[in-house]
């Protein structure tokens, strides 16, 4: 085996530390996790959480709402991607059948910006997946308020991107559900916009969501702008079920997407994927926590980890410079990718095939543009919130409820 150019050692070692270091925050369980009449977020809190995602589709929602309740999973996913640029299609697929993902996070894959924005603001990712745990029913009520807010501000319309509809509740009151899908079931456009901007005026000063833009994106003076679209195959499995405020599965889709033959579309939180991350308060940790002890040695097997890689990083990896050599024209040595790249084609056409931009779809002067606006502030715990479902009966991401 060729030796590792040492400054190989030293990237590799250092993204060790820091996926240990990142590990350990998530996994450390917080102060008020004790706490066992941890308040509900508020409102404000969670109109702030879920800001940066309520004008996405409504699959793309459901998706980004699971994968966020597996941080550490998305950690590691935005990484692997990273580094794994180049692989597409069924190559991609086969290659993210050797990780243990939760399959929300595997699909966030075919959304480099989506998932580099969860993987950048982890805090936010880890507080929307604890929202969405505990107050699931309020989750998707704010995400209904706001897409009405951003509709009255006339900045969430149907377009050559996105359809959006407007259903009223079956009981044949006044409340509304709003329903945004892909234009093209088979390309989706992830809108960028300022949250602080395109739902009108924003009502709580304290509590201002951020504002992501992908690297590389100029600004745009539309309230709401669209990248370039991605053919996804059946990488979008998921639903929002607005009538009972929860999210659902499309079987033959995810089926398809991960090989598998589940026949029930009701999304469970799967706390394996967990990864031994504490959760925000008692009663969610009794209800999806599993086994205590298994999670504590889950934490403490990390912050050995971190602590190891930490007195690497002191020592300069001394040991591993022995005897290694550069590579002829300063490469770096061995092939460490390889066997991602020539996967062997095991099965017929992967739910991936097709995943890529979608150069069929007609472009307008916004895309790939970000609208104007820059980071939003802080805010905090505490407080409490009503509410509950909005609107009709929604249930798989490509499918309307009869």
């Amino acid at each position: 085996m060729d030796a590792m150019h040492p400054l190989d050692i030293i990237r590799s070692t250092g993204v060790r530390v820091l996926m240990a270091s990142l590990g350990l925050l998530v996994l450390i369980p917080p102060a008020w996790a004790a706490d066992s009449g941890s308040k509900p977020l508020s409102t404000e809190q969670l109109d702030q959480l879920v800001a940066p995602i309520a004008l996405y589709p409504d699959s793309l929602v459901a998706q980004v709402l699971m994968a966020s309740t597996y941080p550490l999973e998305v950690v590691e996913a935005a990484r692997w991607a990273k580094s794994n640029p180049d692989l597409k299609g069924k190559a991609l697929q086969d290659a993210l059948e050797k990780q243990n993902w939760d399959a929300s996070v595997k699909s966030l894959t075919a959304f480099p910006q989506t998932l580099e924005m969860m993987n950048t603001k982890l805090d936010w990712t880890t507080q929307l997946g604890d929202a969405f745990l505990a107050q699931q029913s309020e989750v998707m009520n704010a995400v209904q308020i706001l897409r009405q807010r951003a509709k009255d501000a006339g900045n969430l319309d149907s377009n050559e991107q996105q359809t959006v509809q407007v259903e009223n509740k079956p009981t044949g009151t006044q409340s509304q559900t709003i329903i945004i899908e892909p234009a093209n079931p088979e390309i989706v456009y992830v809108p960028t916009y300022n949250p602080t901007m395109v739902y009108g005026p924003w009502p709580y000063p304290a509590y201002r969501p951020f504002y992501w833009y992908p690297p590389g994106y100029a600004f745009a003076s539309s309230a709401i702008s669209f990248g370039v679209g991605m053919a996804v195959g059946a990488a979008l499995w998921g639903g929002c079920n607005w009538g009972h405020s929860d999210v659902n599965v499309n079987i033959n889709k995810y089926n398809n997407f991960n090989k598998t033959n589940i026949k029930n579309s009701t999304w469970r939180h799967d706390n394996t994927h967990r990864r031994g991350a504490g959760y925000r308060d008692r009663k969610t940790q009794n209800k999806y926590g599993g086994n205590s002890s298994r999670n504590q040695k889950a934490r403490d097997s990390f912050r050995g980890r971190a602590e190891q890689g930490r007195k690497q990083i002191a020592r300069g990896s001394a040991d591993k410079f022995k005897g290694m050599k550069p590579q002829a024209g300063g490469g770096v040595g061995g092939n460490r990718s390889e066997a991602l790249r020539n996967a062997q084609s095991r099965r017929g056409s992967g739910a991936f095939s097709g995943v890529g931009n979608g150069h069929n779809s007609r472009r307008n002067g916004d895309r790939g543009r970000a609208s104007r606006g820059g980071f939003g502030g802080g805010g905090g715990w505490g407080g409490g919130r009503g509410g509950g479902g909005r609107g009709g009966g929604r249930h798989f991401g490509g499918g309307r409820r009869r």
